[in-house]
């Protein structure tokens, strides 16, 4: 058996259109598993700008506009790969909607084996002063609730399964906070509170549950923020450069796999050193 082998394992990925979701989803299907792609956006969708709109995200209508959304790309390429794969429209804080979509997957694909609660906002940038309380609550919503909704649907299939693997994307905003980001760093920090609990819950039933702290990663959110702001953030990493998405697809390909099965409730830094003191 190959080294990290997940053949015969069925991967639900929140937020899987771009960015980081999207090469989560392709890492894992080279890895050997089905992959399921879910998103509050997919090409297909007649309602796709409607559904941009009322998300409030401005990196969803940018999503949106410039055509920058690969759902359904992304499970073709899955599939050309020999792997099943399908794409659900799956609004995270639609708690009805989740607990439809995931027992549809289980049914559909027969299993949940692992869980990637990667969906999130990321655009609500501004001092404590001028946050917006809509956007609070809405990052609230999406970020942390979220990520509860998922989890909790998924969890009875990997109980009844004996087994399974959730990993969530925290952030170092969430371990060192944020300078303009209250909200995003609120609602990572909590991800990481959930994740633990998952762990601990988890553990009797097989299942393991990490948190994967990214910093600055070259995906397309970062590509359209303030260049400015991107290179003094860049400079805080010890290498001065940001990580590929691959730095956090590899390191989910291995915590899902078997030989990471002694390893759970763990925060893990893919940040470049950014949270070391540097001068």
């Amino acid at each position: 058996m190959a080294f990290c082998d997940l053949t015969g394992k069925v991967a639900l990925v929140t937020g899987g259109s771009r960015g980081l979701g999207r090469q989560d989803c392709l890492s894992l299907a080279r890895a050997g598993a089905d992959v399921v792609v879910t998103d509050i956006l997919i090409e297909s969708d007649p309602e796709l700008e409607k559904t941009a709109q009322e998300s409030m995200s401005a990196l969803a209508n940018v999503m949106q506009q410039t055509g920058a959304i690969y759902t359904e790309k992304t499970v073709g390429e899955i599939k050309a790969m020999g792997r099943r794969s399908a794409a659900y429209k799956m609004d995270v804080t639609n708690r009805e909607q989740v607990t439809e979509v995931v027992d549809k997957i289980a049914a559909e694909f027969g299993r949940i084996d692992i869980c990637i609660n990667n969906a999130a906002t990321l655009d609500h940038v501004a001092p404590l002063e001028r946050q917006i309380d809509q956007l609070w609550d809405r990052d609230l919503k999406v970020n942390l609730s979220g990520a509860y909704n998922v989890s909790k649907a998924v969890f009875p299939h990997m109980k009844a399964g004996g087994s399974g693997r959730f990993v969530f994307m925290a952030s170092v905003a969430g371990t060192l906070g944020g300078f303009g980001q209250a909200s995003y760093s609120t609602t990572k920090a909590g991800v990481i509170g959930l994740g633990k609990t998952i762990a601990l819950e988890g553990g009797k039933y097989g299942i393991t549950s990490n948190i994967i702290a990214p910093g600055v990663i070259g995906t397309e959110a970062f590509q359209m923020g303030n260049p400015e702001m991107n290179e003094r953030i860049v400079k805080r990493t010890v290498f001065r450069k940001p990580g590929e998405p691959e730095d956090i697809s590899n390191l989910i390909v291995y915590l899902c796999s078997d030989e990471a099965r002694y390893i759970t409730g763990q925060v893990i830094h893919v940040a470049g050193g950014i949270d070391l003191f540097t001068f």
